[in-house]
């Protein structure tokens, strides 16, 4: 995402009085800027015009020589981005960083490690890529009864309903058609590492149409990345009562959308759940339930 500022000529610089007046607020409109833009604002931090020979060409578009160092940093930069997930990678199977698929591991190694019986489910899958981990977590620990249930519309997210969900009012990912994911390609990804098999269930469909009647008996690990309040929420209603006591609910969007966030605070709310909720990184939370 920074990457995306830097090659249309901006720079990200701390903010102190001499740059203050040149700040951009109104940065380019790109996939998570708003996102990017928060977590800099919380370290003081902003994105500003590049007035250096590198910035101005790019601005009009040519190529300049980088600065000594330049690719070394962006390596480091580019690591960064995808240990927090704060990108979206043009061609990698998942968005989530490295720190939530290690808690994806850490949960599912324990609920195998403790028996807790149930399958896993991911409610959002994307490119498939953290649905194919959890799998390959179970093939490399010999499960041979577990399930990995894979739920999508693979065509994108709904349209925003603000009058049933005032929360989603402003979010409004249809207009991003790199989000778009169809079920062959999915399965394709699945394939293309040997874990494409009868342990992998599809429900392709929406959220509020797939989950309340899939053929699901128990959970032990539930992964939620719907983004909107109303997924979010439709996700919650169907499958965290088949959760087994002592297996884990994931919300990857939490500390991200406020809609998401504010789904998940009125389920735990209406069904009295005080379960701890631990962070995984700057987004990504997840409980155990008791």
């Amino acid at each position: 995402m920074v990457q995306a500022f830097l090659d249309r000529g901006f720079n990200v610089v701390p903010v102190v009085p001499s740059i203050a007046d040149r700040a951009v607020r109104a940065v380019p409109e790109l996939p998570g800027s708003r996102v990017l833009i928060t977590l800099l604002d919380a370290k003081n931090l902003a994105v500003v015009p590049d007035q250096s020979e590198r910035g101005e060409a790019r601005r009009r578009g040519r190529a300049a020589r980088p600065p000594r160092g330049y690719r070394a940093w962006r390596t480091r930069l580019a690591e960064t981005e995808r240990e927090l997930g704060i990108d979206w990678p043009a061609h990698a199977e998942t968005m989530s960083g490295l720190r939530r698929l290690d808690n994806v591991q850490e949960c599912l190694v324990d609920v195998l490690t403790r028996g807790v019986a149930g399958d896993a489910i991911e409610a959002g899958v994307w490119r498939g890529g953290t649905s194919i981990f959890m799998r390959a977590i179970l093939a490399a620990y010999g499960d041979r009864d577990r399930r990995v249930w894979a739920a999508d519309s693979f065509q994108g997210l709904p349209k925003p309903d603000p009058v049933k969900y005032p929360a989603d009012a402003r979010v409004d990912y249809t207009r991003f058609p790199e989000l778009s994911v169809g079920l062959q390609q999915v399965r394709a990804n699945f394939a293309r590492y040997g874990l494409l098999d009868d342990r992998v269930e599809f429900l392709p469909g929406w959220f509020r149409d797939t989950l309340a009647s899939a053929p699901i008996d128990r959970l032990s690990l539930i992964r939620l990345d719907g983004d909107l309040y109303e997924s979010t929420i439709d996700a919650l209603d169907a499958l965290y009562l088949k959760l087994t006591p002592g297996g884990y609910c994931i919300i990857d969007d939490y500390g991200a959308i406020d809609a998401c966030r504010r789904a998940v605070d009125d389920f735990r709310r209406a069904h009295g759940i005080e379960d701890a909720m631990i962070p995984v990184d700057w987004t990504g939370v997840y409980w155990q339930r008791c």
